[in-house]
């Protein structure tokens, strides 16, 4: 591809290279406090640490606790608003709960409340009624579908710190691990399981600052149709897809699942999330969304840049017995969601090897963990 055209997601403004430091070092400082609750006769799991929620031992069951932001999908419902008058928000309300529940799920846990985290830019943004009424009546119906209850949150209007007519969403979560067989961290993962995928739904909310920086480029912008289809815009807000359901049933119907990951940011390079040394050989590709493909064309992307920062179609993995594939991949069409084999663990290197592509992504180019 012509380099020169490039545009890449550290180019575009987010660098994990920058970011991902900062987790680690402030994973290495949290470690330290686990002691503070040991008085209350429970303990944390430390191995739960760099996983994608934190996990506590309350000896009748597990909790599990998680924060997730939902980025700036925000702006992109907002210039959509001008070309349609639709305000989305209730879209990205279940991208925002998505992100977390899709997150605490990966470890076994069911979800059972949110809190939200509305952050304006001034007291007049929540002048707009549409806006509000749409951000609410969307929270809960992503309540509905997660099934979990909306316990409360925290709206405050930060002048200075926030753009004054944008806001930041982000949701917290807390689940439960019970039965405790139930725990997900990765201790079962071995050479020999099969990976599967479930479809996303398109770019969910991750790749969304490049996703804008593309629209910068085009002439009619977000209004830009893909395939002589759906514009631009209204494709890049097409909600998040929420996994919680479809895990449970699988759990519900003793699918012995060894490991999950929710592939958000980083994209494929989260399929070796795990911390031991193994090498995830993948033969076959889920199909990717139309809007993915438009924006990896129109960027200018390697494949190897659009599979380590976009999900390209894969939006959650387990990781599971060859005995249960047949049986997965039943639950899964019934719930609705498509899902695709597309690879095996072994035993070696840590490494994700996408062979159709001739990718290599070595474990060096990915660490969240201390």
């Amino acid at each position: 591809m012509n380099k020169k055209f490039q545009i890449t997601y550290p180019i575009s403004g987010v660098d994990y290279r920058k970011i991902d430091p900062l987790k680690i070092l402030a994973q290495k400082a949290a470690q330290k406090t686990a002691k503070n609750i040991s008085d209350t006769g429970f303990k944390e799991l430390p191995q739960s640490r760099g996983e994608s929620a934190y996990v506590i031992d309350c000896n009748q069951f597990y909790l599990a606790s998680i924060t997730e932001c939902l980025g700036t999908k925000a702006l992109v419902a907002d210039e959509m608003r001008k070309i349609t008058g639709k305000t989305y928000y209730d879209d990205i309300a279940q991208d925002t709960i998505a992100m977390a529940v899709n997150d605490i799920v990966a470890v076994g846990a069911k979800p059972i409340s949110v809190h939200a985290y509305w952050a304006a830019g001034s007291s007049e943004w929540f002048d707009d009624e549409k806006r509000i009424r749409d951000l609410v009546n969307g929270w809960k119906k992503a309540c509905n579908l997660s099934e979990v209850s909306w316990g409360g949150g925290e709206t405050p209007a930060l002048t200075g710190v926030v753009e004054k007519n944008a806001i930041d969403l982000a949701a917290s979560c807390v689940g439960i691990i019970k039965p405790k067989s139930r725990l997900t961290l990765g201790d079962k993962l071995k050479s020999g399981d099969v990976i599967v995928v479930f479809a996303s739904s398109g770019i969910h909310a991750n790749g969304l600052t490049l996703a804008r920086k593309i629209a910068e480029k085009l002439p009619k912008g977000y209004a830009t149709k893909i395939n002589g289809k759906s514009m631009y815009g209204e494709a890049l807000l097409k909600p998040t897809t929420i996994y919680t359901k479809l895990i449970d049933k699988l759990f519900k119907n003793k699918i012995d699942i060894h490991y999950m990951v929710n592939i958000t940011g980083h994209g494929w390079l989260k399929i070796m999330r795990h911390p031991n040394k193994f090498t995830y050989r993948i033969t076959k590709l889920p199909p990717v969304p139309d809007v993915l493909k438009f924006i990896v064309e129109k960027a200018n992307l390697e494949h190897k840049d659009a599979y380590s920062s976009l999900n390209m179609g894969a939006g959650f993995a387990i990781f599971i017995p060859e005995k249960d594939v047949k049986k997965t991949l039943s639950i899964s069409k019934k719930t609705g969601i498509n899902a695709y084999v597309i690879g095996l663990v072994e035993k070696g290197t840590k490494q994700v090897i996408i062979e159709p592509l001739k990718i290599i992504y070595e474990g060096k180019v990915f660490k969240l963990r201390k």
